[in-house]
């Protein structure tokens, strides 16, 4: 009983949100395990906008943001590929690649992907300048349980994670809407003193969130010219 109790309060303490402004999640390895899983209440999404800033100097195949569900292990991925200008995205298990992306290493970058059940369209904005529309998947929502992870790349509900697919550097400002954002919006959240609408799904501002392995919560670093 006693175990039982603590294990609850654990359970507690951890779904408790958390403010992380002004703060980054640092993956400083390769690994396989290092991971921050984040929760949701929202358990069906008709659409998806993924917003965050990333920085590293990893021109390899890498996950950025891996969302799974039991019938599906990519039901929303956002996947950077070896070549310097390619972004993959994923919906309902479907996907398609997005090319011609000024996507740099060893800077910060804003990066929002949207998708809609409705119409099927994605679409990819780097620095608040949108990639060419493309068609995913149409005619279903997305249905949970949900689980989202930032760090590694899920091949399983939850697990199936491959060190060469890990997140090697800082990620920051992570936000999450269940429905397409403004291009108004989105070019708002690239510019860090304009103000946007949080997150209704994930909300950095009220982040529920583990870290697992070798995670560091730290202050940003933000390089401004």
């Amino acid at each position: 009983m006693a175990l039982l109790l603590l294990l609850a309060l654990l359970t507690v303490c951890a779904a408790t949100p958390r403010d992380l402004s002004g703060k980054m999640f640092t993956f400083p390895q390769q690994t396989n395990t290092a991971q921050v899983r984040m929760t949701t209440s929202r358990q069906n999404l008709r659409a998806v906008t993924v917003c965050l800033r990333s920085f590293t100097d990893h021109r390899r195949d890498q996950s950025l943001f891996s969302l799974a569900t039991p019938s599906g292990d990519n039901q929303f991925l956002m996947f950077k590929k070896a070549a310097d200008d390619r972004l993959d995205i994923w919906a309902r298990n479907h996907w398609s690649d997005f090319s011609g992306l000024n996507y740099k290493i060893n800077t910060w970058l804003s990066i929002c992907s949207t998708w809609d059940a409705v119409s099927g369209l994605a679409q990819v904005w780097i620095d608040g300048k949108p990639s060419n529309r493309k068609f995913i998947s149409s005619g279903s929502n997305i249905n949970g349980p949900i689980i989202i992870v930032l760090g590694q790349e899920q091949d399983s509900h939850g697990g199936g994670f491959d060190i060469k697919q890990s997140f090697v550097g800082m990620m920051s400002d992570v936000h999450m809407w269940d429905y397409v954002i403004s291009p108004r919006e989105i070019q708002n959240y690239a510019n860090l003193f304009i103000s946007f609408t949080p997150g209704n799904v994930l909300n950095w501002r009220a982040l529920e969130f583990q870290t697992t392995g070798r995670v560091l919560i730290e202050d940003e670093q933000w390089s401004i010219t």
